[in-house]
């Protein structure tokens, strides 16, 4: 067996970003090739996924960008095992190389094209494996979404400072001058912000399924048997308005002044910028 020299340790260490042990390992088992050792390493990242791969990877981090013309949007979240590991550098810097390969991907759903595309002729999926190698955690990209503005519009993302929760809307506007105005940008980030904070069911009353407002009128009128007909019905009339401001996000009361619900502050400034704009639509995602 060849003898492997420190200064071949550190340049597999320097390429593959792995320990100097399992450096050095892989190397003496590929008799000094750095090729090999590379593939050796790589396939300890495959043997960890699949060991592991009953595993729940319930942390991670969300992130997010929006293009510099501000018509495409990407939200995306990338999940491990342990709070611990998507803490660690490496974790982040895969997380960061997420949107990278997202933004190669033609698809606007689903993981699949993003664990496929190709940076320099390397996929996501092998970038993936390399993180677990150095990890030795299960990870897998957790949600993802992408947007893009048709028309007059904006796109906005906020991530709360912690990294786990984030949201991206879509505003809707009548021209190109209303989606640039100061007011309607702020507007955007600030409701992109309550979104994350409030976690909103839906846009609206209508996106919501029948089967969970069965499910809500069914519980409510079972905290209120025994009592007339006609009440049940009004109360549980009364409590199902409650649970639309709560939950639709254009009923929804506005985190940053209460007096006015969301709907009212999306229309207040699209008229103070001469024009109309309307929320067309939101995601939010959360890990941990």
């Amino acid at each position: 067996m060849a003898e492997i020299s420190a200064s071949e340790v550190m340049k597999l260490r320097k390429i593959s970003g792995q320990g100097m042990m399992d450096c050095k390992k892989s190397l003496k088992e590929a008799d000094g090739d750095i090729d090999k050792a590379m593939e050796l390493l790589r396939k300890k990242g495959l043997a960890t996924l699949s060991k592991r791969a009953e595993r729940e990877a319930s942390e991670g981090l969300v992130v997010g960008d929006i293009s510099e013309d501000g018509k495409t949007g990407i939200l995306a979240s990338l999940c491990c095992e342990t709070d611990f590991v998507a803490r660690s550098e490496d974790f982040v810097s895969a997380s960061k190389l997420l949107l990278d390969y997202a933004r190669e991907s033609s698809s606007d759903e689903g993981s699949e094209s993003i664990l496929e595309a190709a940076i320099e002729g390397k996929k996501f999926s092998t970038v993936l494996t390399d993180t677990v190698s150095k990890t030795g955690e299960k990870m897998e990209i957790g949600n993802y979404q992408r947007y893009k503005v048709d028309g007059c519009g904006l796109l906005k993302i906020y991530i709360h400072f912690n990294g786990k929760v984030g949201s991206m809307v879509e505003i809707e506007t009548d021209k190109d001058e209303v989606a640039g105005s100061e007011s309607v940008q702020q507007a955007a980030n600030d409701i992109a912000m309550h979104i994350t904070a409030t976690k909103p069911l839906s846009l609206d009353k209508n996106e919501i399924d029948t089967e969970t407002l069965e499910q809500e009128k069914a519980i409510f009128a079972e905290q209120f048997s025994g009592k007339p007909e006609k009440v049940v019905e009004k109360i549980v009339e009364g409590k199902m308005k409650k649970f639309y401001e709560e939950n639709c996000l254009l009923e929804q009361a506005f985190v940053k002044d209460d007096s006015k619900s969301i709907a009212e502050v999306i229309s207040q400034v699209g008229k103070e910028a001469d024009g109309e704009a309307k929320i067309k639509r939101f995601v939010r995602f959360e890990v941990g």
